[in-house]
């Protein structure tokens, strides 16, 4: 538990200093967290499954999509995407004929799963209060898994579902909604300046999508018999351990702030 601490808080001082700094170096931090995460999710579906994704197409995709979003936004974010998807097709002709259309199926669900999602997160730094924005969305994400935790251990009883993520539990998901509310209600209120029942509403979508997140990311490591992604981050497993309730987080945080708080 002390590494993992440890760990946790070295990733948030990370992203606090690129934020406090120059806030378009976060950027650069999601894109750097992107290739690492593509990485991540290839190595464990080519060790558990032999599925292999067009790594280099979806590794340099991964990046146009995520800086592209900068000059171009949503534009250039689909752009990216929908070339990454055509250069998968082509890359993978170079493996024949067996297993082209399972291959190149995970190529396009690691595409769109790390950098498309991840994309978003970056284009919530953009606007000139992109800072605050940005906090919104960790603080959020870091609410409702610490509200879960803490609710489940001192109180779960019911799990969510037994065969997906036996350890989630109704009650853990209860106290995710009261954390995630509140700190919605207060981020939204104090840092974006918006309505009180806006932040309630931002705070209880991305309980659910982090939830989400959690599941999908579970259910992938249970059809592939694995326990982590990988092992970069000591008490976390891999970045991707990390990232599942981010990603689609990301995009909600970015869709609901677009429309509550217009730029």
């Amino acid at each position: 538990m002390p590494v993992s601490i440890a760990v946790g808080v070295a990733l948030g001082a990370t992203v606090l200093v690129a934020l406090l700094t120059v806030r378009h170096v976060f950027v650069g931090v999601v894109a750097v967290a992107v290739a690492i995460g593509t990485v991540e999710l290839a190595g464990a579906l080519r060790r558990a499954a032999d599925i292999r994704i067009a790594l280099p197409t979806v590794l340099v995709g991964g990046q146009a999509m995520v800086w592209l979003t900068w000059p171009f936004g949503l534009d250039g974010l689909l752009a990216a995407f929908v070339l990454t998807v055509l250069a998968s097709m082509v890359w993978r002709f170079r493996g024949g004929i067996d297993g082209y259309v399972r291959d190149l199926s995970a190529s396009v669900l690691a595409a769109a799963y790390v950098p498309l999602l991840a994309s978003f997160a970056a284009m919530l730094v953009l606007p000139e209060d992109g800072v605050d924005r940005v906090l919104c969305f960790l603080i959020l994400v870091v609410c409702s898994d610490t509200g879960g935790f803490a609710a489940g251990v001192l109180f779960g009883r019911h799990p969510m579902s037994k065969v997906i993520s036996p350890r989630k539990s109704w009650e853990g998901f209860g106290g995710s909604m009261v954390a995630g509310i509140t700190a919605g209600v207060l981020s939204v209120t104090l840092l974006l300046e918006g309505q009180w029942w806006q932040g309630a509403l931002f705070g209880a979508a991305l309980v659910l999508t982090a939830t989400i997140g959690d599941l999908v990311e579970s259910l992938i490591k249970r059809d592939l018999k694995i326990k982590d992604m990988g092992t970069l981050l000591p008490g976390h497993g891999g970045l991707m351990d990390r990232l599942d309730s981010l990603l689609p987080s990301a995009v909600v945080s970015w869709l609901l702030l677009s429309l509550f708080i217009p730029a």
